[in-house]
């Protein structure tokens, strides 16, 4: 296996594309050895389809995969999806506490170190079996541990809970405030809610988001509209949308100031070409997400049903280094599923 103390210690965002390739190509043959060795069903689908080879994101729909005891899982996490059977991973201590420490990373990379107050978008009911997460459940306590005094927005009905909004902003009224959600949660119990009320809030902070996108784009509704309504009703022009699955939990693709989600040294994509799934240097194809973070579970390769693009390397005016790409939804005929989908309106 490869080192973890090796891979934290190098800069998030600060390998160059040579230097990356170098690190991915060592440590995913690692991962994929290891996971041979100790998973019976990856060994069977490596010898089927190649041992490199990406394993479709859905599998963990139909199998449980583990490369590890059974009684060594400390937490099962199941994605989020409006039909059909939920994916399902299993976390062992090793890999839970990669993933946090990765998470913690790349968050910080944007918003600092310090912890701020933070203005959760969705209600405390989604906490409340700690052993078996759904994702959203899951992403609520990962990015928890960027804030203090966490106050829920939503009460146990999904309900706009502005007394205790209200409670929260005036605690802390000269301070900056962080705010965490779900998009399609956000846009539909926090946006259209201040809208039916003739509401407005005004908050100085930042907001970061992710997942259910896919109901928001049937609605016409993009990500300089969700940005724009954001401004509008609470007054946050900070916002940052990030990209991820449940299968990779930790290794999050987040949003730069320039609208451009990015590759950390945790995580890589490669676009594939939906016919023959050979990778592509340039136009719109399957993204397949790559992550140095699960060792109890074979999913360091997963094709995922996204179709994006890689829009550069190495070059994005915010500074970072590596991959940065744009992910245009679902591909024609995928089943819908959103890391955000949990919660369907009533």
């Amino acid at each position: 296996m490869y080192d973890d103390q090796e891979l934290f210690s190098l800069p998030v965002y600060g390998l160059n594309r040579a230097e990356k390739d170098r690190l991915y190509s060592r440590f995913l043959s690692a991962l994929s050895a290891y996971h041979y060795d100790r998973c019976e069903s990856y060994h069977r689908i490596a010898d089927a389809i190649g041992i490199d080879a990406p394993l479709p994101a859905r599998i963990f729909k139909s199998y449980d995969l583990l490369s590890v005891d059974q009684k060594e899982i400390i937490k099962t996490i199941a994605s989020s999806g409006t039909s059909g059977k939920p994916s399902k991973v299993f976390l062992d201590r090793p890999t839970a506490a990669r993933q946090t420490k990765a998470l913690s990373k790349i968050v910080c990379d944007f918003i600092g170190k310090n912890r701020s107050p933070m203005l959760v978008i969705d209600s405390p009911s989604i906490l409340s079996n700690r052993a078996a997460f759904s994702a959203r459940g899951a992403g609520v306590l990962g990015f928890s541990m960027f804030g203090r005094d966490i106050t829920y927005a939503l009460d146990p009905d999904m309900k706009l809970d502005i007394e205790a909004i209200e409670a929260f902003l005036s605690r802390h009224k000269d301070e900056k405030i962080l705010l965490f959600g779900f998009t399609y949660i956000i846009w539909i119990h926090l946006c259209e809610a201040l809208r039916n009320t003739n509401k407005k809030l005004n908050i100085d902070g930042v907001l970061i988001h992710g997942g259910g996108w896919k109901k928001l784009v049937d609605q016409n509704i993009d990500n300089d509209r969700f940005k724009n309504e954001i401004k509008e009703l609470i007054n946050v022009d900070r916002v940052y949308s990030y990209y991820g699955m449940a299968e990779q939990t930790g290794s999050i693709f987040m949003e730069c100031e320039y609208s451009r989600l990015h590759c950390s040294i945790f995580s890589d994509v490669t676009i594939r070409d939906p016919l023959n799934l050979e990778p592509i240097e340039s136009g719109r194809g399957l993204i397949e997400c790559d992550s140095l973070l699960p060792t109890s579970y074979p999913a360091h390769r997963l094709l995922t049903e996204d179709e994006g693009e890689i829009l550069g390397i190495d070059d994005c005016p915010c500074g970072r280094l590596g991959k940065y790409f744009a992910v245009f939804g679902r591909v024609k005929g995928a089943e819908i599923r959103g890391c955000g989908n949990t919660y369907e309106r009533g």
